[in-house]
C-alpha cells in the first residue's frame, strides 16, 4: 500500500515529466538483479553503456534492488542461441530479476521484470517501468520506490560490476554451420512477423532504437516487412512457407510440416561474426549494425549461416544475399 501511494505521489507531482507504468516485481526487494543496458551514441552528453551503468547504480540500490552484474543489451539479445547461455549464467546465480536500462536522445527509462527462467530472459514486454527526460530525472525517481518499502537485499555493490559470459560466444559458436540446409524442398520454411508473438527476442523491444514505437507504427512496420520480404521470396525462394504470426511449440511447428525457421538477427557486425564462430571484422565496418540471416533446422537443433558472410545494414539486401547464397 506505501507503495502504491509512493507512485501516485511521483506521477501527480511529476506527471510532465516522469511516467510509470505497471508492477514492480516483489523479487526486486529480495533477491538479485541482472542490469541490460541499451545506451544510445547519439544521446547528449556522449556517454557509453557502461558510463551509464556508473550513473544509475546507486539509484537502483536505494530502490531497494541488489544489481550483481551490468551487461550491454545489444550483445545479449543477439541470438536465441546466446539468450540461452545467459539465461544458464542467470539460473545458476540464482537471479530472480532483469533490471532494462533504454537512454534515447530524449528520453530515459529503466523497467524491472522477473526473469523467466528460460532463453526468453524477460516473460512479456508488458513491465513496470519509470521514464523521464534524462537520465538524472529516471535515476533519481526509480531510487525513491525504495524510501518507505523494505528491502531484504543486503551486501549489495558499492559499485557497478561488468561481467562476461564466456560460453556466449563459445558454446553458441559450435552451433552454427557455415552451410546450406538440406530438404528445403521438401519440409516449409517458417517466416516470423517482427512484433507478433511468434518472434523470439523481447528483450530488443528496449533497445534504443526500437523502445516506444507507437503500436500503429509497429503494426505499419509489420505490414510493410511482410510486403517486402513477400518481394524478395518471390524472386530467390521456389519452395513451401508458411507465416507464423502466432506462437507455436516446435513440435507443432514439425507437425504442421514446417522444419526450417528463417531467422533475423540485427547487431554489430563483429558482435555477430564472432557469435557465430568466425573471425569478426577488425575495421570500422566491424562496429557498423547490420542484418544476418540464418536457417534453424528445428529437428536437430542447427543453425545454418549459409557458406559466405552476407549481412548489410539494410534487411532487404541482407535477405536478397541470404537466400542467392542457398542456392550454393
Amino acid at each position: 500500500m506505501k507503495y502504491n501511494i509512493l507512485l501516485v505521489i511521483i506521477l501527480c507531482t511529476n506527471l510532465s515529466l516522469v511516467s510509470a507504468q505497471g508492477n514492480l516485481p516483489q523479487t526486486f526487494f529480495d533477491g538479485k538483479s541482472v542490469v541490460f543496458i541499451s545506451a544510445d551514441p547519439g544521446a547528449r552528453p556522449v556517454m557509453t553503456w557502461m558510463e551509464v551503468a556508473d550513473s544509475i547504480h546507486n539509484s537502483l540500490v536505494k530502490a531497494g534492488g541488489d544489481p550483481v552484474a551490468y551487461y550491454e543489451l545489444e550483445k545479449v539479445a543477439l541470438s536465441e542461441a546466446v539468450q540461452a547461455v545467459y539465461a544458464k549464467e542467470f539460473q545458476s546465480r540464482i537471479v530472480k530479476n532483469i533490471i532494462l536500462v533504454t537512454r534515447q536522445k530524449d528520453r530515459m527509462s529503466i523497467h524491472v521484470a522477473p526473469f523467466s527462467g528460460d532463453g526468453q530472459i524477460i516473460p512479456s514486454t508488458s513491465l513496470f517501468g519509470i521514464s523521464g527526460s534524462d537520465i538524472g530525472e529516471a535515476a533519481s525517481q526509480f531510487a525513491l520506490i525504495g524510501k518507505n518499502q523494505p528491502s531484504h537485499n543486503i551486501l549489495v555493490l558499492d559499485v557497478p560490476e561488468f561481467l562476461t559470459v564466456e560460453a556466449a560466444e563459445t558454446s553458441t559458436s559450435e552451433k552454427f554451420l557455415a552451410s546450406n540446409p538440406l530438404n528445403l524442398d521438401v519440409f516449409k520454411l517458417g517466416i516470423t512477423i517482427e512484433g507478433s508473438s511468434a518472434q523470439t527476442g523481447l528483450l530488443s523491444y528496449f533497445r534504443y532504437d526500437m523502445y516506444g514505437k507507437s503500436q500503429g507504427a509497429i503494426l505499419a512496420d509489420q505490414a510493410a516487412q511482410k510486403s517486402g520480404i513477400e518481394q524478395v521470396l518471390k524472386q530467390e525462394y521456389p519452395y513451401q512457407i508458411e507465416w507464423l504470426t502466432e506462437a507455436k511449440t516446435d513440435q507443432e511447428l514439425i507437425s504442421d510440416r514446417v522444419q526450417f525457421l528463417l531467422v533475423k538477427v540485427e547487431g554489430r557486425e563483429a558482435d555477430l561474426m564472432k557469435s557465430m564462430g568466425l573471425e569478426p571484422k577488425e575495421s570500422e565496418e566491424g562496429s557498423r549494425i547490420v542484418v544476418k540471416y540464418y536457417i534453424k533446422l528445428l529437428v536437430r537443433d542447427e543453425l545454418y549461416i549459409g557458406p559466405e558472410w552476407d549481412a548489410d545494414p539494410d534487411w532487404r539486401i541482407a535477405l536478397h544475399n541470404f537466400l542467392r547464397n542457398l542456392k550454393k
